[in-house]
């Protein structure tokens, strides 16, 4: 069998494994207060262009949105967030599990704009019954989308500016970050998130990293006490070095950047064999997440040598799939289900 259905199917990259060897026996301190995580939000802040920003290392996404949602938010207070949304449909109900409402709005495509969360914003403050309601206090969005689909910087600049105007944090989470970067229709920086966001967070667990994502805190007001809430959450990494030098790897020579363009180049050539077999796509996208529209018997004919994550149910005949690439896939096997697929 090969593995298509997501990104985070292999192990880490040779280099960052050979690393955690080679620092294996060293001693030091706990809890992410070690020399490694020190240089590698050095790194990730240079990177960033975001000297004052504080950098904070977790173990997973799921516990990361919770934990910076959790440390944001008042009690009375919820999320705007995409109906596609991962803290929505994809993570069990985690943030709400700690009191926060998710506030979804529909998405075109993944997306959602500066226009609706100004018109949910509004339609709150103009309530009478306001304090009845669950207030907007922060603004969700993931880069790419859970549909593989990206923000411009126009759009995120109005997202970002609705969100300074209404008093709304703004926190981009970037599982995927990497392949949201190496896109060829991407035009923002890592100095741009940082600029535009309150907070976001770089994923490592689908980049490259055994697991990890390092949290890139702007705003002055979710700096004070952040590390109580990584405590109070679970996320405390006692060994955390562990996690400081997964992302000194990708981060000292550009490793992270890398890797991910593999992702895009794989998932591009996927997609034009995909293009040159007739099938239609359920949205456009041009990260390392592809989404044909196939024919039930085809995908029939995929099963026991290719897996895949079924998306949504088309027509009678026909089901929308998502193929995954990441840094780790091999030509050898795009070129097997591009073969496969071509096979009538």
């Amino acid at each position: 069998m090969i593995h298509f259905e997501c990104d985070y199917t292999e192990g880490a990259h040779p280099l960052i494994m050979s690393r955690l060897m080679d620092t294996n026996m060293e001693q030091t301190c706990g809890y992410g207060q070690d020399e490694h995580c020190e240089r590698a939000a050095e790194l990730i802040k240079k990177a960033c262009g975001a000297p004052e920003a504080a950098v904070h290392f977790l173990v997973g996404g799921t516990q990361t949105n919770m934990t910076v949602i959790s440390a944001a938010l008042r009690p009375y207070q919820g999320v705007i967030s995409a109906d596609t949304g991962h803290i929505h449909v994809h993570e069990t109900g985690a943030v709400e599990s700690f009191g926060h409402k998710v506030l979804a709005l529909p998405a075109q495509d993944g997306k959602i704009t500066a226009a609706q969360i100004e018109k949910v914003c509004e339609a709150h403050r103009q309530d009478d019954s306001f304090e009845h309601t669950v207030q907007p206090g922060m603004v969700y969005i993931s880069n790419p989308t859970e549909l593989g689909t990206l923000y411009t910087k126009a759009e995120l600049e109005q997202i970002s500016s609705s969100c300074r105007k209404y008093g709304l944090y703004l926190f981009l989470d970037g599982a995927r970050l990497g392949y949201g970067l190496a896109a060829p229709e991407n035009n923002l920086t890592m100095e741009d998130l940082a600029k535009l966001c309150d907070v976001f967070y770089i994923g490592g667990t689908k980049v490259g990293a055994l697991f990890g994502e390092a949290v890139v805190i702007i705003n002055e007001a979710l700096k004070k006490d952040f590390r109580y809430m990584i405590k109070q959450k679970g996320g405390m990494l006692a060994k955390g070095r562990l996690l400081g030098v997964q992302f000194e790897v990708l981060f000292e020579n550009g490793l992270y950047f890398e890797i991910s363009e593999h992702a895009i180049c794989m998932a591009e050539k996927l997609r034009q064999a995909l293009k040159e077999c007739g099938y239609p796509f359920l949205v456009e996208s041009g990260t390392n997440q592809v989404f044909p529209i196939m024919p039930d018997e085809k995908l029939h004919q995929l099963e026991g040598k290719f897996s895949y994550c079924y998306q949504e149910r088309v027509d009678e005949i026909h089901s929308a799939v998502r193929f995954c690439t990441s840094w780790a896939t091999k030509e050898e096997n795009v070129d097997a289900l591009i073969k496969e697929l071509k096979n009538s």
